[in-house]
Formats: structure tokens, C-alpha cells, sequence
């Protein structure tokens, strides 16, 4: 399985619905993480709600440091489009989505999100499997 870390600042929302996703469409070729670079130390209440609505327990997961991740090379980093606040992070690919920040959207800004997370995390779950 290809290891993947999804990486924002708080991890409360974007790399939070990224590791869901990944858990959701990757099952059986994807290994998820997600961290923060400051994290916030709660998952925001609105991604937990967002992510209910597609059947997802958000609910669970903790916002985490890079330093509560395995130190490993992933196979994958993924940053959420935090430029600078996203330090460095030993992987054989590194990629940026430039998802903007949902936390101070309507619910409706927030599903916007939330839906272009899962569209990307499709794509990649795709990718990965051509590759198998």
C-alpha cells in the first residue's frame, strides 16, 4: 500500500477530509495520514458536520502535529496549499492541491471543499491503481 500524508496548517479540515477520503475511495491501496504544521488541536466542528453528511465519522480523528506522524518516506505528501507554513517532509512525491481554507466558510463554501478534497483524492486513488 502507498503511504500518504496529507498536510495542512491546523489539520482541523483539509487534510483531515483528505485522510477520510483516502480512507474511503483508497481502501486496500492507500495507507492515510494527516498533520498539521500548527496544529490546532481539534478537528474543526464544520469538517466533523461536512463530513457526517457523506456518512463519515470525522468525529474520531485528532488534529496532529508532524511530529505524531510515523517518520517515514511516504510515498506521497500532500499539502493542502499552505505555501511556507508547510515545512519539510521526507517523500518520493510532493504535491500541492491549493484548497483554500475552509474554516471561516458558510456550509455551503465549506461542501465546496469538502467536494473538491474528494474529487482529488479520486483522482489520485485512480492514479495510484494504474500504477499497480
Amino acid at each position: 500500500m502507498k503511504k500518504i500524508l496529507f498536510v495542512c496548517v491546523e489539520n482541523s479540515c483539509r487534510s483531515q477530509m483528505a485522510e477520510a477520503f483516502a480512507r474511503i475511495h483508497g481502501a486496500g491501496i492507500i495507507e492515510s495520514y494527516s498533520s498539521g504544521s500548527r496544529p490546532s488541536g481539534i478537528v474543526n466542528p464544520k469538517a466533523i458536520a461536512s463530513m457526517a453528511e457523506v456518512g463519515y465519522e470525522l468525529s474520531q480523528h485528532i488534529s496532529k502535529s508532524l511530529s505524531e506522524v510515523p517518520d517515514i518516506e511516504y510515498d506521497y505528501v500532500i499539502t493542502m496549499g499552505c505555501g511556507d507554513a508547510c515545512p519539510f517532509v521526507l517523500a518520493k512525491h510532493k504535491e500541492d492541491w491549493g484548497i483554500p481554507d475552509p474554516k471561516n466558510m458558510d456550509r455551503e463554501g465549506f461542501r465546496t471543499v469538502r467536494d473538491s478534497i474528494e474529487k482529488k483524492v479520486k483522482q489520485l486513488v485512480e492514479q495510484l491503481k494504474s500504477f499497480r
